[in-house]
């Protein structure tokens, strides 16, 4: 049944009986959902244990300064890293987002063969409480791939979410294992793990649960590339047989502009020596093309991970590709255009992200943690050029946030905006939250497992239904979540906790996370009417599910009033918003902005419940108001000539607070008055 290591790559299977067809099929949709959730499984890990890494960045966006000088919780990207906190931040960075690029074409794949892929519940990763199971101080298991307690040098390690120590380096290096080293890892367990294709004694009624162990990530997607090339005795592969052109497909990182439909936000493909989705040209006689593309994919994904893609190319049924490693590079100009970075006065600046990701892309994902390792710290040495992790701060004996964390040299206190939270307002609230301990754990892993469910939930639609917008913004406000967790607490967030879900009869939000009910020592929980309930935290309109719940008043464009002065809907016949994530640009004029409460469905919010006190809005504009029937659907309203006008620097809370009374007063209730802002709200960065 399992093989041992081959010396020369497996031919494909050729006259397989058409009889094997329905179980070969069961089985290579198994393996396709088996690759979405071990490329998802790594996100979660390797986005925790950066953001544990030591260190504050800069927040500054085009053309506005009001943030100079501040520095805000949590490590980011550097342009030219120096510290071994710096260089480590951008490799992991660099890997995260090369794992996000797997997880895209693993599904793109799957969906091609007619595979629904899960990136919840049924991934296999999260219970019916969508916390995740995955992780834990007694797990042992990469899931689909390998029990690191049969390996020799592994078998301690912890498939936990932890700090970036050496347990969580050894795991990265167990993820990411070339087979040679893993075989000889599993030499006395080697019964258990690679299994020959095709697989012998599975049962096609238990699917992707009933799958044996890989052994490796690459040998998985080497058993995926020889089952959709098996050829059956009608002369079809089994590719052939499966194949969907008219599959949805989804695309984060090739997406680039065209005469016809200019992109200004992402205008060149990232990766353009190779395709990351199938396209309408995939669909020829043969359908050679696009079989060679769900190779070529696979041969991308192994050789980023482990460096070698030697197995998969065998099954490429054309000539093979150029030189692998620069086929599958990011493109560095590609990479400066598309993530253009600013400094405190707003102007342009060198590409942080560029640099993190590029500087690392002729490395494989297992040699660039191998290098990361060589930072760390060893018994007895100094630490004082090694890695110095939240964690290991928090752990030093009145070690406390101060002013001076939160500035850099362009500080200036006189010039600085007087509507946000000092920078010594931030660092008391900080530490108030510190000294709470496990309640500040607790309620952070709730925010941030809510917040990451925000966007699996997302994506279990987003490869079901062409409309649906990746919420990109979702995964940046996720990360600023544990990030804050790490700088508050020094501790993970335990994402295993339940994440509630909102019951959609009752109306949570009138604005900005503002509730409709809440008052001291209401049933929510909520004092003094901060911030949404738990079960309504979000961190971006695209993965707000709920009717009528808003966000940080990142407002979104209601309607367009032509040169006649007609108001023009946008997106819906019934109202006029449609889903614009994250900040508007600048508005044309006649440009109304609704806000975010406007949103009885999902991408129709705003961003990052609960709200940030030291958000400011990016440009002018003005926001029309809704209120809501009472009882489901919750019909909106408009209420005329309620306008209220915001502008560049205006403290989006303040604004939020006037729609919100301005709500309450259409619903005869007395908004009370505006309360100022808690320690998780003054702790909170602002997004950009």
């Amino acid at each position: 049944m399992f093989a041992a290591i081959p010396e020369t790559p497996q031919h494909a299977i050729k006259n397989r009986p058409l009889s094997e067809f329905n179980t070969d099929a069961a089985a290579v949709r198994a393996i396709a959902q088996a690759t979405v959730s071990v490329e998802l499984f790594t996100i979660p890990l390797y986005m925790n244990s950066m953001y544990s890494i030591y260190g504050t960045h800069q927040i500054n966006s085009k053309g506005n300064n009001y943030y100079k000088g501040r520095q805000w919780p949590g490590m980011a990207t550097t342009a030219n890293a120096v510290t071994a906190n710096e260089r480590a931040f951008n490799v992991i960075f660099s890997v995260f987002i090369q794992e996000m690029l797997h997880l895209q074409m693993a599904a793109n794949i799957a969906t091609a063969i007619g595979v629904d892929p899960s990136f919840t519940e049924n991934s296999g990763l999260q219970n019916t409480e969508r916390g995740w199971i995955c992780y834990g101080p007694d797990k042992h298991t990469i899931p689909c791939i390998v029990d690191l307690r049969d390996t020799n040098s592994y078998k301690d390690v912890r498939v936990n979410l932890e700090s970036l120590n050496q347990n969580q380096i050894d795991l990265f290096l167990a993820i990411e294992q070339p087979e040679k080293q893993a075989r000889e890892e599993l030499r006395h367990n080697a019964d258990k793990y690679f299994p020959a294709v095709p697989l012998a004694d599975w049962n096609p009624d238990k699917g992707f649960a009933d799958l044996p162990l890989f052994g490796t990530i690459g040998y998985m997607y080497e058993c995926y590339a020889k089952y959709i090339s098996m050829e059956y005795t009608d002369g079809q592969t089994l590719w052939q047989k499966l194949f969907d052109n008219e599959s949805v497909q989804k695309d984060m990182f090739n997406v680039h502009s065209t005469p016809k439909q200019p992109n200004d936000s992402h205008p060149k493909k990232e990766y353009p020596h190779f395709e990351t989705l199938f396209g309408p040209d995939d669909l020829d006689g043969g359908m050679a093309r696009s079989q060679n593309k769900a190779i070529d994919m696979m041969c991308a994904i192994t050789d980023q991970g482990e460096g070698n893609s030697a197995g998969i190319k065998h099954y490429r049924r054309t000539h093979l590709l150029r030189a692998v490693q620069p086929d599958y590079r990011e493109s560095d100009e590609a990479l400066k255009v598309d993530y253009p970075a600013y400094d405190g006065d707003g102007e342009l600046a060198e590409s942080r992200d560029a640099s993190a990701r590029f500087h690392s892309a002729a490395f494989d994902h297992y040699e660039r943690f191998q290098d990361i390792q060589k930072e760390m710290a060893h018994p007895g040495e100094t630490a004082a050029n090694h890695l110095l992790t939240w964690e290991q701060w928090h752990a030093v004996v009145g070690n406390q946030w101060t002013a001076a964390m939160l500035t850099n040299k362009d500080y200036d206190a006189a010039s600085a905006p007087q509507n946000i939270p000092t920078p010594d307002e931030v660092a008391g609230a900080l530490n108030r939250l510190k000294s709470e301990g496990a309640k500040t754990v607790q309620m952070l892993s709730s925010v941030s497992a809510g917040a990451i469910y925000g966007i699996t939930s997302v994506l279990d639609e987003y490869w079901a239904n062409k409309d649906t917008n990746f919420p990109y913004p979702s995964m940046v406000g996720s990360g600023d979540r544990m990030s804050i967790c790490w700088a508050i607490t020094g501790c993970s967030p335990d994402l295993s906790v339940s994440v509630p879900l909102p019951d959609k009869n009752v109306l949570y939000h009138s604005c900005q996370g503002l509730d409709f009910n809440a008052s001291k020592g209401s049933e929510t929980g909520q004092e003094d009417n901060q911030c949404a309930a738990i079960a309504v935290y979000h961190s971006c309109r695209g993965s707000n599910g709920c009717e009528a719940q808003g966000g940080c008043g990142f407002v979104q464009v209601d309607m367009v009033v032509d040169p006649e002065k007609k108001p023009v809907l946008g997106a819906t016949a019934d109202r006029g918003s449609h889903g614009i994530c994250g900040a508007p640009g600048p508005a044309p004029t006649g440009t109304l902005y609704s806000s975010p409460s406007d949103n009885r469905c999902k991408t129709y919010g705003g961003c990052a419940v609960p709200i940030s006190a030291s958000q400011l809005f990016p440009v002018n504009g003005t926001m029309t108001l809704y209120t809501f029937d009472a009882e489901p659907p919750h019909e909106a309203q408009l209420l005329k000539n309620k306008n209220i006008d915001f502008k560049q620097g205006d403290a989006v809370f303040d604004t939020a607070w006037a729609a919100y009374s301005k709500v309450m007063i259409a619903r005869h209730k007395n908004p009370g008055e505006m309360p100022k802002p808690n320690d998780l709200r003054l702790a909170l960065p602002p997004s950009t």
